[in-house]
């Protein structure tokens, strides 16, 4: 693993102490096994036996949730530093969504049996799986609310400032994307078609709330954003995509 990967300091990102401690992310990577992944290869699919994690060692991994029409909600955005997966909490636990390579990865794998023996013998990795596990489920509720509450506007919006947090790069005019994001995977974000995005993205940009620079998303007035989806100011580790 680079020493990039290990410095890290997203505050979701498994090497984080505030999450993880030292004692806590040394032992997870003395059990993981290495598993390179090509781009478009599904990691795990919906149903498939809930019984690992992956951390991203390189690469983003969108985790996605299909309809009986064949369309995907794009759920979960992760790269490099992040732990992803479900630790089963009952018998023959399966996961409820699928996980596909966004381009090429490498993953570090943890088995479900091998995570039980570390837990029996380290107690205190259970608290700070505790909270990983609180903390991605606050990320959905949040997600969900602003989509329910504040209409595809609001869920847009909401979702600019997560990308901003997660992807983001300050500019003398504002924040950029560094990530390009077609509108139609923006639509995938927010269950929205491509056509509504486009209109709504026009309107930010008729009031000079966004524009493009060089194909990426650069945003010039985050706080109306902020207006729109009525943020509430989560922390980082809860407000990104």
């Amino acid at each position: 693993m680079s020493s990039s990967m290990l410095q890290t300091d997203r505050p979701y990102s498994l090497k984080n102490t505030n999450l993880f401690s030292e004692e806590t992310y040394n032992r997870l990577k003395e059990i993981m096994y290495e598993q390179k992944v090509e781009a478009g290869t599904y990691i795990f699919w919906d149903s498939d036996p809930a019984d690992k994690l992956y951390y991203i060692k390189k690469g983003h991994v969108r985790i996605t949730k299909s309809t009986d029409d064949g369309k995907e909600f794009i759920l979960y955005l992760f790269q490099d530093g992040d732990l992803f997966g479900e630790w089963g909490s009952y018998e023959n636990a399966r996961y409820s969504y699928n996980a596909v390579a966004a381009d090429e990865c490498v993953l570090g794998v943890v088995q479900q049996r091998d995570l039980e023996i570390l837990l029996w013998q380290h107690g205190e990795m259970a608290v700070e799986l505790m909270k990983w596990m609180g903390i991605m489920h606050r990320i959905t509720q949040t997600k969900f609310r602003d989509l329910m509450m504040y209409g595809k506007t609001g869920a847009l919006c909401s979702t600019l400032i997560r990308l901003a947090n997660t992807y983001g790069q300050e500019t003398q005019e504002g924040t950029v994307i560094s990530r390009h994001f077609t509108n139609t995977e923006l639509g995938d974000m927010i269950g929205a078609t491509r056509e509504s995005v486009n209109r709504i993205l026009s309107d930010l940009r008729s009031k000079k709330v966004l524009r493009y620079e060089d194909g990426n998303i650069l945003i010039m007035d985050i706080d109306y954003l902020k207006d729109v989806c009525h943020c509430e100011e989560c922390p980082l580790s809860v407000c990104r995509i």
